[in-house]
């Protein structure tokens, strides 16, 4: 069977805290080696064993500073007392690799980076109930109790921006959740404004395409 190129993607996956948007972007990565994972900017200290380059790229505000003056972050935002943001360069060098981008990011860093790039899709994911939220991020143990409850308080607040997705998945169960977040990234990247150009198709299918 003939098989065509794929077009690059940036794919925005937000959520509250709990909701397992992190461990579905591993779970995709681990399916689609062609997927990358796109390292945020922070100015928080690491934990545990998070490295540098890998999970974060850990900077100083300082650095943070030059970085927004200098216009290389496509979105940055305060989270919990620290900063984060999303290197244009982690975009760029995706998209000219047709890959895919998974962001893992807030809503407010969500909704600045779509509006920076209005090709990304935006999927947002939510918990089965409020309370089953609640016990997935009191069970945090990287987390102090005022921090849990801060988590919390900000969920429920995020939760109210559901509708200025494109979708929205429900994850209640992990892997359902993945296949379908899955499958939304498979169509978009179908999609002919996203397919029209030669370099996709063989040359018998450009040929029958037009291009």
């Amino acid at each position: 069977m003939a098989q065509t190129k794929q077009p690059g993607l940036v794919a925005i996956l937000s959520s509250p805290s709990g909701t397992g948007k992190t461990t579905i972007c591993h779970m995709l990565m681990k399916k689609h080696p062609e997927y990358k994972f796109s390292i945020s900017a922070t100015t928080r200290p690491n934990r545990g064993k998070e490295r540098d380059g890998v999970d974060y790229y850990f900077v100083s505000d300082e650095r943070f500073d030059s970085m927004i003056q200098n216009n290389e972050l496509a979105e940055w935002a305060y989270v919990f007392g620290h900063r984060y943001g999303t290197p244009f360069s982690e975009i760029t060098n995706a998209i000219a690799a047709d890959r895919v981008l998974l962001c893992d990011i807030d809503v407010q860093g969500g909704m600045t980076l779509k509006d920076k790039y209005r090709q990304a899709v935006t999927i947002f994911l939510i918990p089965p109930s409020l309370t089953e939220l609640r016990r997935r991020l009191f069970h945090r143990r990287t987390d102090s109790s005022e921090q849990r409850k801060m988590r919390l308080e900000t969920a429920v607040k995020e939760l109210g921006y559901w509708h200025r997705y494109d979708y929205i998945v429900l994850n209640e169960d992990l892997k359902e959740a993945t296949n379908e977040v899955d499958m939304i990234i498979a169509a978009e990247r179908a999609k002919t404004i996203r397919r029209n150009e030669r370099r996709f198709w063989e040359s018998g299918q450009a040929g029958l395409l037009g291009l």
